[in-house]
């Protein structure tokens, strides 16, 4: 296993992102953050991904604003009465983020991994928690041949009232999808999640869409409140089947 911290070229600056991979040439995966951004636990769940036979790229979606870390790392795992303050210092970083730029540095990321030696040329998938889910579907419906795989983990707001929707788009993706989502999560409730699945439907796209009973919004994250093990070993699961039907 080799580790090492890249940066990125894109069309606004330099996007730097953590790298995991096997001595091997591996297929490539993106791994999008979710707000909290690239730190301890993330770079730990690069390097697992990176361990099954991957090259991992986890890029920092923020790096307009900052480079990582957005907070310390001393701070994680992040305790209960820790986590508004926190959030309320990322909302600033969030407020400024716009999805459709962070489509651009998808596109920017797959063809730095065209330069790499380590990576083995042809399929690339992705895998997105929460505010990175998002951008793994948008980035999918937007350039549909960008990836052959995509899974969103505990992803809100895929299925609004907004113009720019992501499920809208959605009948574009060429991809096979794996949606896990989070119970009683106030960003993707019910009726959201079913109009995700009748534009999944209707758009001929081949997909799994799945709630995890139980499990919270966030709940893959070990170093925050909601960590739910269980869901999160299942999660493990039908990401590493998913890339293997479709990366290999």
């Amino acid at each position: 296993m080799k580790t090492k911290t890249v940066n990125i070229k894109t069309v606004d600056g330099s996007c730097d992102a953590y790298v995991a991979h096997p001595d091997q040439p591996a297929p490539g995966v993106l791994l999008l953050m979710d707000i909290f951004g690239v730190r301890p636990y993330l770079r730990e769940m690069t390097e697992h991904l990176a361990s099954h036979g991957y090259y991992v790229v986890t890029p920092n979606l923020f790096y307009r604003d900052k480079h990582a870390p957005l907070v310390p790392d001393s701070l994680f795992p992040l305790a209960p009465d820790q986590f508004t303050a926190v959030m309320q210092q990322l909302r600033s970083y969030m407020q400024k983020f716009t999805p459709e730029k962070s489509v651009e540095d998808l596109q920017a990321i797959v063809d730095f991994l065209k330069t790499e030696k380590e990576v083995r040329p042809g399929k690339v998938g992705v895998t997105g928690y929460c505010l990175g889910g998002g951008v793994a579907i948008r980035a999918a419906s937007k350039i549909p041949n960008l990836f052959s795989a995509v899974a969103s983990f505990h992803a809100a707001r895929l299925a609004t009232d907004a113009p720019n929707s992501p499920h809208l788009q959605i009948g574009k993706i060429k991809a096979e999808l794996y949606v896990g989502h989070a119970d009683n999560d106030e960003g993707m409730p019910p009726e959201q999640q079913e109009l995700l699945r009748q534009a999944l439907i209707a758009g001929h796209v081949r997909f799994e869409a799945e709630l995890y009973p139980g499990a919270a919004h966030g709940f893959t994250m070990k170093d925050l409140p909601r960590y739910n093990q269980q869901a999160t070993e299942k999660h493990w699961q039908k990401l590493l089947a998913l890339l293997k039907r479709n990366l290999h």
